[in-house]
């Protein structure tokens, strides 16, 4: 079994840890935003460590829009890599945890339609898209 690496972020690390410590019961909503995030596991594409990452909870139907928006920062953040090159992850949504599979999404039309759902989720990625001259990545996670 690969090793864990907690996240080197102090907010990120303690809301991974009290979310899936709590089994999904606490830690449900991403900082003082009071909305609904998840945990996305997955493996590191350089250490083949196991990673966690918590995410804002954007559903649509079945799936899960993973948005690799990072604040607006003008870079990716590094589990976009990672899901790049190991495509295979575990969803927490508070107690359930599913195995999925993300794929980056590249057809205009079904990311705008993710976007829009996003945006919806979370009003605050439109800002994040002003903010930087990247294209943030958008994934969507389909049960494997």
């Amino acid at each position: 079994m690969a090793e864990y690496i907690p996240p080197t972020l102090d907010w990120v690390r303690e809301q991974v840890e009290l979310y899936e410590g709590s089994g999904g019961t606490e830690g449900t909503t991403l900082l003082d935003t009071g909305l609904p995030c998840i945990i996305v596991t997955h493996m590191g594409n350089k250490s083949g460590a196991i990673r966690k990452i918590p995410l804002m909870r954007v559903k649509v139907d079945d799936s899960y829009v993973l948005v690799g928006s990072m604040g607006g920062q003008p870079k990716n953040p590094v589990w976009v890599y990672n899901l790049r090159a190991n495509p295979d992850v575990e969803i927490r949504d508070a107690t359930v945890v599913t195995k999925m599979r993300a794929r980056e999404v590249e057809d205009d039309a079904e990311r705008e339609k993710l976007w829009a759902a996003s945006v919806e989720a979370f009003p605050t990625y439109d800002e994040y898209k002003a903010k930087t001259s990247r294209k943030i990545p958008v994934f969507i996670a389909e049960p494997a």
